[in-house]
């Protein structure tokens, strides 16, 4: 079968679950370690990419340079890079990769946005790094408008282009439907990163390669944001005895993940709210946000995820967020009244009867 590249991102998605505490250290020793069982590509830094240390989306306990410098110390064969999303990250963060020698970029937007890359690809593409436009998001958009999305990101010059499932809750034939789309406007090559909050991420890794895409992302025990990505160990497994050409040392990958990452594990079993954000196409990132909002006004946060996504699956408005908070909680109070007045009355009909 056709060979399909693997993406390591336990040190930039991973980083979500242990509150982006990678050190320098772990970052030198999980690189190399990945690069001796023969991964090419291995995504480090901060979990929301380039510049977002010190905002608030958390600090990271190393800068970006010092995870630079720690890659670029170790590795020499395979590429290191870094996520980037325009307005978080900043030109000069790009020149600052080229300084270290970053091998690749991923210019992560919004799929409703992917005009604000412009700049950053073609800033990339001048240091000849490998660059892919990843649309978060992907799902919010339908196939033939996210098509249209890709044909912009060729007019920039990337070298290739990712469905991104950001909620864990696309399923392989929507999957295969952004992939033809993609395919009736361009031959770049197509990559997928999925998160697992429907238990789908694996499957649909499969089901990507089958249908043609090359590269899938994947992070040693599943370690990631939210429910996390497909464990970068199964996906191997599965894509081996699937018949590809995975030139990766399965065994020894094993030992990588149970002795450097299962010790961060913290076991916690399927959490109710993130398997409503797969269900309602939600991103965890707005999670603070909910739960504020959900214990302002005493409703449920599964149903305020869920009625949030059917107004906007890319963006949340607090204010929209409030108003919908209250609607629940004035829909809830009514539902309650009724029910206990009906109880009452029922028990006095019954108590008369008596």
């Amino acid at each position: 079968m056709n060979k399909i590249n693997l993406l390591d991102v336990t040190l930039r998605d991973g980083s979500y679950a242990i509150n982006f505490s990678f050190s320098a250290s772990d970052t030198q020793i999980i690189c190399k370690k990945l690069e001796d069982v023969g991964f090419k590509y291995i995504e480090i830094g901060h979990g929301v990419g380039l510049n977002a240390g010190g905002t608030q989306y958390g600090n990271a306990i190393q800068t970006d340079e010092e995870y630079m410098q720690a890659a670029e110390r170790v590795l020499k064969k395979a590429k290191y890079g870094m996520f980037c999303i325009p307005g978080i990250a900043r030109l000069e963060d790009i020149d600052l990769a080229h300084r270290h020698n970053m091998g690749f970029i991923r210019i992560g937007t919004n799929v409703t946005e992917v005009s604000r890359s412009e700049e950053y690809i073609k800033r990339a593409k001048k240091y000849k790094m490998f660059v892919a436009a990843n649309y978060m998001k992907s799902y919010a958009l339908p196939p033939r408008k996210f098509a249209e999305q890709v044909k912009l990101s060729q007019k920039y010059g990337v070298d290739m282009v990712y469905i991104v499932d950001s909620a864990g809750g696309m399923f392989a034939d929507d999957l295969e439907k952004y992939y033809r789309a993609i395919r009736k406007v361009t031959d770049l090559p197509v990559g997928f990163h999925g998160h697992n909050n429907l238990g789908l991420a694996l499957s649909n890794s499969l089901a990507a390669a089958d249908m043609g895409i090359k590269f899938l992302d994947g992070s040693l025990q599943g370690l990631g944001r939210s429910s996390g990505n497909a464990a970068t160990e199964v996906l191997v497994a599965g894509l081996m005895k699937r018949g590809y050409d995975i030139k990766i040392n399965f065994l020894e990958l094993l030992d990588i993940g149970q002795t450097y990452i299962q010790p961060l594990l913290v076991t916690k079993g399927i959490m109710p709210l993130d398997v409503v954000s797969g269900y309602a196409e939600f991103h965890s990132s707005y999670m603070p946000d909910i739960q504020r909002c959900s214990a302002k006004y005493s409703v449920d946060p599964a149903e305020l995820i869920i009625e949030i996504c059917k107004i906007d699956k890319v963006h949340l408005d607090p204010a929209v967020l409030e108003k919908v908070a209250k609607r629940i909680k004035k829909r809830v109070n009514v539902y309650l009244g009724k029910y206990a007045f009906n109880r009452y009355v029922g028990g006095e009909q019954n108590a008369k009867k008596s």
